[in-house]
């Protein structure tokens, strides 16, 4: 372990990973290099049913294959790193580990609106029907993807200057598989009262704001499904929901069981829920769409027999 003198400045950082027994490390690359391949593989194929299927350009759609793109983004800033500390050296540099957390929190945040602009698309469609045409146009989808995925990038780069300010002399061993803003303020030897600040106001905002328009969106629909007197129809609607709201419990769980908790709290436990939303999330998110939903389905089946023929 390496203890900088109060002067200097870390150049690097040594990320421990899930295990440090070295008989771990093999077994593990393994398992998270299968899981970053069918992550890549489901949601690729998610994009290109989407793409070929015209019955697939819908706004419900269209948010899905840019949810697959933003997960496969994701994915791709955190395992591929994992990947090379399990069979080699565990540090990243400075640099790069800053790197690594905007992209982390800037991605994994779109994720989370894009999350609620799905929300508010069924809403619409369960909800308002009659005008779901005129009230989810393209013009208007598309203003929402790109505020979904600008405001997360601007709320990242936030705690990532913030962070640079800070002096880290005590230790540059972190106890994590990834750049994560919670045991990095935990090496500061530097007053992290604005961080925390921050993290409990603005990052507090940014993260439960989405989640209440879900909730909000899902009371409402809940509300219109009940009005529903033929039970073929509760049905109908319960299901154009239900791989949604799979989604948004095993993404947002994950996420307030890891940051909605006090900085001292943070222990081991919270590394292994991580992988729960970074990468767990994201793997399964495809299948989750793909399994429940008929028209995914017709869409990649479309798409095998056009790579056969």
């Amino acid at each position: 372990m390496e203890r900088p003198n109060q002067t200097s400045k870390v150049s690097e950082f040594i990320l421990l990973g899930l295990s440090s027994r070295p008989e771990d490390q093999k077994p593990l690359f393994i398992l998270f290099f299968i899981m970053y391949l069918v992550t890549i593989t489901g949601n690729l194929l998610i994009i290109l049913a989407v793409r070929s299927d015209p019955q697939l350009h819908t706004p419900m759609y269209f948010f899905l294959s840019v949810l697959s793109f933003t997960d496969i983004c994701f994915t791709t800033t955190i395992v591929p790193r994992m990947l090379v500390n399990f069979l080699s050296h565990k540090t990243i540099s400075y640099a790069g580990c800053l790197t690594q957390m905007y992209f982390i929190y800037a991605l994994g945040n779109t994720d989370s609106c894009l999350l609620a602009v799905m929300a508010f698309d069924r809403y619409v469609a369960i909800c308002d029907p009659f005008h779901y045409v005129t009230t989810m146009s393209h013009c208007r989808c598309v203003l929402m993807v790109a505020f979904s995925c600008s405001l997360p990038h601007l709320h990242s780069l936030l705690h990532i200057l913030l962070l640079n300010q800070l002096t880290f002399c005590n230790s540059n061993v972190v106890y994590h598989f990834l750049c994560d803003i919670n045991p990095l303020l935990k090496l500061s030897c530097s007053s992290i009262f604005v961080n925390d600040l921050t993290i409990k106001t603005e990052g507090l905002f940014v993260l439960v704001t989405p989640f209440l328009c879900i909730v909000l969106s899902y009371l409402r629909i809940l509300v219109a499904i009940l009005r529903i007197t033929s039970a073929a129809g509760r049905h109908k609607a319960f299901s154009t929901c239900g791989s949604h709201f799979t989604v948004v419990i095993l993404f947002y769980g994950s996420i307030f069981y890891v940051y909605l908790q006090p900085l001292s709290r943070y222990t081991v436990q919270d590394r292994v829920v991580t992988i729960v939303y970074t990468v767990l999330s994201s793997m399964l998110n495809p299948f989750i769409y793909s399994l429940r939903n008929k028209d995914m389905k017709k869409g990649l089946g479309k798409l095998m027999d056009r790579r056969k023929s």
